[in-house]
């Protein structure tokens, strides 16, 4: 493309175009993630990682945990452990964090206080043959 500004009906054409193809590949994809989730949810366990090598393919799904601090439980927490410090509007997860590699905090006083959430991710690759 050039620096010029120029809109053209073919553009706008083409560019509805692209977005309905988007849209119709990421419903595709999103529909054969589900198999590849129900595949592995059924042979290794839910949220559970796994791997399969099919001839030239190999599919792997891993899984990511993420923690967050239930905020009026960590707050009251904090307060009462006299870390005022560690409080923002919300919990300072960093902070928190910090501290507990400091030793000024243990995983155990915030008992209660986090959530994990789990997300699914598949990974496809082309395996060629050697």
């Amino acid at each position: 493309m050039t620096n010029e500004t120029v809109i053209t009906r073919e553009m706008l054409a083409h560019y509805l175009e692209l977005n309905h193809k988007k849209k119709e590949v990421e419903t595709e994809l999103e529909e054969l993630k589900k198999v590849f989730n129900n595949y592995f949810d059924l042979s290794v366990g839910k949220n559970a990682k796994g791997e399969m090598i099919l001839r030239d393919y190999k599919i792997q799904r891993q899984i990511r945990d993420t923690v967050k601090f239930k905020q009026e439980q960590t707050v009251k927490r904090l307060e009462e452990l006299n870390l005022i410090e560690l409080i923002q509007k919300k919990p300072d997860e960093g902070k928190i964090k910090s501290a507990i590699q400091l030793g000024l905090l243990h995983e155990e006083d915030l008992e209660g206080c986090k959530t994990v959430n789990s997300s699914q991710a598949i990974y496809v690759k082309y395996l060629p043959t050697r």
